[in-house]
């Protein structure tokens, strides 16, 4: 029997593998299911925005979602999908990753006590911290055969002929541990279900295994595909790295820009992953993007729910506002009202001179704004040229011969945006 909150998973691509009877145990009752999240950094990236947005229709269907953050595992590193083995955190890294994640996590899922299905955050290291190697072997190893863990793709992969690395002892027995964790979770929080990428399969598969020898019990899994860019390129990655879900890491802005840029076949994709439109929402907004391609409109969308999502209403105005300025769309009042990080994120690279403010007391001449304060034009002549064709911008308002910039242009009390043109930008920076 179809379960609605497989259904959605499965309408919307986030679906890969479900272990057998996986539905009828979720229209049984009420279920607790667990996702992992790997404390590598003090933010998670939009990577893990895929596992976010199962555990948050979980969450909508009326069961209860588990969020482990990897205090022990983080230590050792998960060797699924990996070619070489991770650099170890030590714990202070760790504490300080895992606040991190959990201030994140609380922005998605319903932590409060009081509802039936509230979500509960969980620390592997809280259980692990005190087991001893020899206890473990002991209470867990005998319960699952070399045999079994060497048969997991992530092993051999890493074993196989083609492999340079091999495996260290360590990422050998990380499937052990993430095994117990579901053990764990099963015998105290009545956890039943672990969900997580396809690449978690085997990790996962070797914990319902270990429920059924251990505990006599009976788990399920489910994996969603790992998401990919039609081109190719890795999905969440840009030229400057990842894309965090931290507006400290990653600005509200660059992220908003992220979604925007997205392929029409990616976006396409995208529209059903990472927001809660329905199924009827998304196949109209498909029909309307595919008779006018050139509006973008699955992308604005996107940029628009996803930025919402993470960030806020204020974050998701700034970062449209910020996008219309480069199109020119906008006013002198529109740039001033930018902050200092948000002005930079737009005019990323664009070449900068530093004046002193005390020389705004007078009003800096445009003439040498132009030219002799900041050879963005090579002479007054040609800043004079300029002028007179009426081409040169301060802070995208048209400007005469006559003028002077004073601390009225001032943007975030720094910054006056020169433009010669349409897409020729220079800036004064005030200091």
């Amino acid at each position: 029997m179809k379960n609605p909150f497989v259904e959605e998973l499965r309408w919307r691509g986030m679906l890969h593998d479900i272990m057998p009877e996986t539905e009828n145990h979720l229209n049984e009752k009420r279920a607790s299911g667990y996702i992992g999240f790997d404390p590598t950094a003090d933010s998670l990236h939009i990577g893990s925005l895929v596992q976010i947005m199962i555990l948050m229709h979980f969450q909508r269907a009326g069961h209860r979602p588990i969020a482990l953050v990897g205090g022990a595992t983080g230590m050792i590193g998960d060797p699924s999908g990996k070619s070489a083995e991770r650099n170890l955190l030590n714990e202070e890294t760790l504490d300080k990753n895992i606040n991190g994640i959990k201030n994140q996590l609380a922005r998605f899922l319903d932590f409060d006590a009081s509802n039936d299905n509230a979500a509960v955050l969980v620390n592997n290291l809280d259980w692990m911290k005190d087991y001893s190697l020899i206890d473990f072997s002991r209470d867990i190893g005998k319960h699952i055969t070399v045999n079994y863990m060497m048969s997991k793709d992530s092993v051999k992969k890493r074993l196989g002929s083609e492999s340079q690395v091999g495996m260290s002892f360590t990422e050998f027995t990380y499937q052990l541990l993430q095994g117990y964790d579901f053990l764990h979770l099963y015998k105290n929080l009545d956890c039943t279900l672990q969900m997580g990428g396809s690449d978690q399969w085997g990790n996962i598969t070797t914990g319902t295994e270990l429920v059924r020898r251990k505990a006599s019990g009976k788990a399920y899994a489910i994996t969603c595909p790992l998401i990919t860019k039609a081109d190719g390129t890795k999905f969440g990655k840009t030229e400057g790295g990842n894309i965090w879900l931290d507006k400290s890491r990653t600005s509200p802005y660059k992220f908003y820009q992220y979604w925007l840029n997205a392929s029409d076949e990616d976006a396409a994709s995208y529209i059903k992953i990472f927001t809660f439109l329905s199924e009827d929402e998304i196949r109209t907004l498909i029909e309307e993007h595919n008779q006018a391609p050139h509006l973008r409109v699955l992308q604005n969308r996107i940029a628009n729910e996803v930025t919402l999502l993470v960030h806020s209403q204020e974050d998701l105005n700034n970062a449209q506002k910020a996008s219309q300025i480069l199109f020119g769309k906008s006013t002198s009042e529109d740039l001033k009202s930018l902050d200092g990080a948000t002005f930079l994120d737009v005019f990323e690279g664009v070449p900068q001179a530093e004046l002193t403010l005390d020389s705004l007391e007078e009003g800096v001449d445009i003439i040498a704004a132009l030219a002799a304060e900041s050879q963005f034009l090579k002479s007054n002549g040609e800043a004079r040229r300029a002028l007179k064709e009426n081409s040169i911008s301060v802070n995208k308002a048209k400007v005469q011969e006559t003028y002077k910039i004073t601390s009225q242009d001032l943007i975030n009390e720094r910054y006056v945006l020169l433009q010669r043109g349409k897409k020729t930008y220079f800036i004064l920076n005030f200091v």
